[in-house]
């Protein structure tokens, strides 16, 4: 795995840092993304908005005007009208009376495995047949047991279940086997696009081919190409099948083996840093597609005992032909996009793929369910070459290339605490990259990109034009100051040092000032609950903490959550003084106001204003003038711990609500 580090670093991570393809992609040659379409908009008339939808695995008609995916918690397959894909309309719901699981639309039918188990043990579905004009189930078939995946062959003589029959993970800690034990269903299609043995699907029994767990097969997920060859993931067995379709024959199959990805963060903290190694872990697949009719490609997710953090491409004897190794880690990392709570567990955690022809190229999609991203590489016939980071909305699942109408779907499942889920459509055909605006430089000492992330703040180098700097809020553990250069396209964060040796470890940074004798100014935002102190602190350029000042004990007992948001340096009548914001009324500010805070370094004094605060943000600095209009000639006279004084601004015209 060395050598495969060596030529990502020197490659790919190379790209990842300047935010492009590894190789100069064709102008044209990139996606956009043009509408984020939320499911609840799909629901019935009168529904409640606030209704929980899913959007999981979703499919399109044969001329990509129709998009058809499942929404579990309503136990429907949702039909839209994507002619015009940048103002999608509700088409429909087909009721299924069950839990849909995968849907594939053909010419004249869509086709969904729907989940009808009474617990893990009696395990049942069917195969549901929709009818495209009236979006009603024309005929159910027993599919034998719990459906998972879903796939159709290209010319509609095949439909090929995945049957899970998925383990209890609370029983013996998820570990199988646990029976029932899973299998392939195929049902056979006429030219009507109907099954033709749909009471007696052709079962193919998948026992005793895995190392691990023989007994109890739990295929995961089956992707078939113009071969009418299917390869199916057996996930927690870690293993691969290829079956012919047409005899339901298992031609090959073999163990999905073990893979290494260096550099890449594994420490059960919230940062996003190179930590470690995840080595020689098995790879579970989840997700598997065709490049063509003799490679495929995985998303290597994992389960309970693996996930190797990345994906690999394969020939259907069982040879790697390609593995990535630390590379979905590694552009997460450097976009932003690092899950750091779960580093310890599968990282990225990359779930979903897709293989389309776009310009003339064939495109692998990967995608990161935990991260939020997109990863597209272009097939070379070698190794794949990546060309663009797409960000999603939260939690990516199912991915859709649609290449005859130059779009890509991503269906995003997570709906909950406010959060939608999505339908995320992308279409192909873009000058350059919109995504990202800023990414990271490789920190060379851990062969990885800087981790951020959760960026709160941004203030301007004095001397440098080209240099900014930002920090990071209370999400990570350690609190951060990233150094930016804004010379390149995306800009770059070049370095970071850690704030450190403060009395209060734990800062949440919202606010950051260069100030003029070295160093910065920051400004920590206080939770009482979680005993974090309002602070105003003071450290060296390399982080060091010099002063931890408190705000007086007379405010603090009227403090709320919400506290300093802002900090900013200033001049006035030869004195160095520093402002800071605070967010949101206290408990002794009158409706609509809050308090601005000002402290004089020299006699360590604090002077405080109440200020209108509106939901235009705007930065402090912008205010100093006017703060300087407000302030009486006789500086130190205003500046004492008991010192409040009103200054009048302009209300604004919307009601006062967090900025």
């Amino acid at each position: 795995m060395s050598n495969l580090r060596k030529q990502f670093l020197a490659g790919v991570s190379f790209a990842v840092a300047l935010g492009v393809g590894a190789v100069t992609a064709e102008a044209g040659s990139f996606f956009e993304r043009i509408n984020s379409y939320p499911v609840y908009k799909t629901l019935p008339e009168g529904a409640d908005l606030s209704t929980e939808t899913v959007a999981e695995i979703v499919s399109a008609s044969k001329d990509g005007r129709v998009l058809a995916f499942t929404d579990s918690s309503g136990e429907d397959i949702v039909f839209v009208n994507a002619a015009n894909p940048l103002n999608i309309q509700p088409k429909g719901r087909a009721a299924l009376g069950g839990e849909p699981t995968s849907v594939s639309v053909g010419a004249k039918a869509a086709y969904a495995g729907v989940n009808t188990s009474e617990d893990f043990i009696n395990a049942s579905g069917h195969l549901a047949v929709i009818d495209l004009e009236t979006l009603k189930v024309t005929k159910t078939c027993d599919a034998k047991g719990q459906p998972d995946s879903v796939a159709l062959s290209d010319d509609g003589k095949f439909v090929a279940i995945a049957i899970e029959n998925e383990r209890d993970e609370d029983l013996n800690d998820g570990v199988i086997p646990q029976m029932p034990a899973g299998h392939l269903t195929i049902f056979d299609l006429d030219a009507n696009g109907q099954p033709t043995n749909c009471d007696n699907a052709r079962i193919v029994d998948m026992t005793g081919l895995a190392d691990v767990a023989g007994t109890d097969p739990e295929p995961e997920f089956v992707s078939i190409n113009g071969l009418n060859e299917a390869v199916v993931t057996l996930q927690e067995n870690n293993h691969l099948a290829i079956v012919d379709l047409a005899t339901g024959e298992v031609k090959a199959h073999f163990s999905a083996g073990s893979a290494t990805a260096e550099n890449v963060p594994v420490k059960k903290a919230r940062m996003s840093d190179a930590s470690g190694s995840s080595e020689n872990v098995r790879r579970e697949p989840d997700a598997v597609a065709w490049i063509d009719n003799d490679r495929f490609v995985t998303a290597n997710e994992g389960d309970y005992e693996g996930g190797s953090r990345g994906f690999t491409i394969w020939n259907k004897s069982g040879d790697v032909l390609f593995d990535s190794g630390n590379q979905m880690e590694h552009l997460g990392m450097s976009h932003g996009h690092y899950p750091a709570k779960r580093a310890h567990k599968k990282g990225t955690e990359p779930e979903g793929v897709a293989v389309g022809e776009f310009g003339g190229e064939t495109l692998i999609f990967v995608n990161s369910e935990r991260g939020n991203f997109v990863a597209v590489y272009k097939d070379t016939g070698a190794d794949p070459e990546f060309v663009q980071f797409l960000p999603t909305h939260v939690g990516p699942e199912g991915l859709l290339a649609i290449p005859n109408r130059d779009l890509f779907v991503v269906a995003n499942e997570v709906d909950e605490d406010g959060v939608r889920a999505h339908l995320s459509l992308y279409q192909f055909g873009a000058a350059s990259p919109s995504y990202p605006s800023l990414v990271s430089d490789i920190d060379v000492e851990k062969g990885a990109p800087i981790g951020w992330g959760a960026l709160s703040a941004l203030a301007a180098d004095p001397i440098d034009t080209k240099k900014l700097y930002a920090v990071s809020d209370s999400f990570y553990d350690d609190a951060r100051i990233y150094t930016i250069d804004t010379s390149t396209s995306p800009t770059k964060i070049v370095s970071y040092v850690t704030v450190q040796g403060g009395e209060q470890a734990k800062l949440d940074l919202e606010g950051i000032s260069v100030a003029k004798d070295g160093g910065f100014w920051l400004a920590s935002e206080g939770h009482p609950k979680k005993e974090l102190k309002h602070l105003l602190v003071k450290v060296d350029a390399t982080g060091a903490v010099q002063e931890q000042i408190s705000l007086p004990q007379s405010l603090v007992d009227q403090a709320e959550r919400f506290s300093l948001e802002g900090v900013a340096e200033f001049e006035m009548n030869g004195q160095t003084l520093v402002a800071v914001a605070v967010q949101r009324e206290w408990n002794d500010d009158p409706k609509g106001l809050t308090k601005l805070g000002i402290y004089n370094p020299a006699d360590r004094t604090w002077g405080l204003f109440t200020i209108h605060w509106t939901r235009r943000p705007v930065p402090l600095v912008a205010g100093l003038a006017f703060l300087r209009s407000c302030l009486s000639v006789k500086v130190n006279s205003h500046f004492s711990n008991a010192t409040t004084r009103a200054v009048k601004t302009q209300r604004s015209s919307r009601s006062p609500v967090s900025p």
